[in-house]
Formats: C-alpha cells, sequence, structure tokens
C-alpha cells in the first residue's frame, strides 16, 4: 500500500526542483540579456520572495564553468565573459583597445591600490606632475571615478577605481589584484627593490571613509561635469 504522505513528497519535491530550475532560466536570462553585471539586488526582484539568488547563481557559475561563455562574479554582481583562454579567438586587431601610456598606467595602479586617493597623495607617490590628460584617459575607459572630497584645507577630491575596471581586468573584487610576488613572478618589478618596498592592502570598502564627504550637485559643476544650474525662473 502506498502511503499518501510519500506521494504529497513527491510531488512537494518536484514542484520545488520544477521551482529551482525556473528561477535559474530567469536569472540566466536576465544577466544575458544585460550589457553590464547584473546586481543580485536586480535579479531577486525579479524571483520569488523565497530564492537565494547567491546560491542560484554559484550553480549557474558551476554550470558554465567549462563552458566557452562563463558567468563570472564582478565586486557582489553577474555577467558572462568569454572564457579566458578562448579570448583570443575572438579578439581583432581593429577592435583593440588603444594601449594606456606608462603615466596612465602608473595613475591606475596607484588609484587602484591607494584609493581613495588624492591626485597631490598621487603626485606624491610618482614624484612627478599628474596631468588632467592622463585622468581624463582613465575617466573615459570607465575604470576610474571621482569618490568623494577630502575633509582637509582646499577639499581635494578622492578618486577610486570603478566596477568597470574589474570587469576589464578580470577581477571579482579588489583583494584579486596581485600582490607583491605575483608582481614579481610576473616581471613588473625589478630584482633591486628597496628592501622595505612593499605592495598596499587596497581598501575593500567601497563606502565614503570618515575623512571623506559625498560629492553634491555644486561639486560637479566645480569640477565641469555638469553644466550650472540656471538661476533664473521659467
Amino acid at each position: 500500500m502506498i502511503d499518501p504522505r510519500s506521494e504529497e513528497n513527491f510531488e512537494e519535491d518536484g514542484r520545488d526542483m520544477q521551482a529551482e530550475i525556473e528561477a535559474e532560466r530567469v536569472a540566466e536570462a536576465l544577466v544575458f540579456a544585460s550589457s553590464q553585471p547584473v546586481s543580485e539586488g536586480f535579479i531577486a526582484e525579479r524571483l520569488p520572495r523565497n530564492a537565494n539568488v547567491h546560491a542560484i547563481m554559484l550553480r549557474l557559475k558551476e554550470q558554465y564553468a567549462p563552458r566557452g561563455v562563463n558567468l563570472v562574479q564582478v565586486e557582489g554582481a553577474w555577467a558572462f565573459r568569454t572564457a579566458a583562454d578562448l579570448s583570443f579567438v575572438i579578439r581583432r586587431d581593429d577592435n583593440e583597445v588603444k594601449k594606456l601610456s606608462r603615466a596612465a598606467l602608473e595613475v591606475l595602479a596607484i588609484i587602484a591600490y591607494h584609493q581613495p586617493v588624492t591626485r597631490a597623495e598621487i603626485e606624491d607617490i610618482r614624484g612627478v606632475q599628474t596631468s588632467r590628460g592622463t585622468l581624463d584617459v582613465l575617466m573615459e575607459a570607465g575604470w576610474v571615478r571621482f569618490r568623494g572630497r577630502r575633509r582637509t584645507p582646499g577639499r581635494p577630491v578622492t578618486l577610486g577605481t570603478t566596477r568597470d575596471f574589474l570587469d576589464h581586468f578580470g577581477l571579482e573584487e579588489l583583494r584579486d589584484l596581485p600582490g607583491l610576488e605575483e608582481l614579481k613572478g610576473a616581471g613588473l618589478l625589478s630584482g633591486r627593490i628597496p628592501a622595505n618596498f612593499n605592495i598596499p592592502s587596497p581598501s575593500m570598502n567601497d563606502e565614503l571613509t570618515e575623512d571623506e564627504d559625498p560629492i553634491t550637485q555644486m561639486d560637479l559643476e566645480e569640477l565641469g561635469l555638469l553644466a550650472p544650474r540656471s538661476t533664473s525662473e521659467d
């Protein structure tokens, strides 16, 4: 004799499995349809309330791991990207991004490791003046942004990297930036570096620090990022 409760449990398990499969399909479609990394919060809004979005995304990530397209996590958001070992297949010389100058690379590295950092602090680390054009190139690429304003005389603007920076360089988060030994192994550091030389650990918190104020509308106008608002009444 078949226990009715066993049949009910079997049917309930089947419904739960179907619901999980459907949730995975929805999450997969949302990420596929977006040109930018999609946050788990955005996905959660479109799934049943009890859905474990992070677990769903990890399952999808595992399913796509051996494929030509991988599901990758970028600062808490998700995106489909070509598998790293296949990128050479679709790379076209005429579509390659123009290489950054040495100055731009140095500035980008300093911002990545030392953020939040001001222009004066960048110049102090490099030992040379930084042109506005160098920062403009990094901002136009979408890799550097204005974070806030330092609570010091002159209220200098602080700089930090963006999610696009992580996405472009295949980093899940800032802690994935290479350390001292990795840089040495890649031949990016001279063998005769000072004994006390070290690579700083980048800040993992994207929120403003205690000595930073948020950038206001007036600040953006002052920086030339927005046209001044008209004071006349319509």
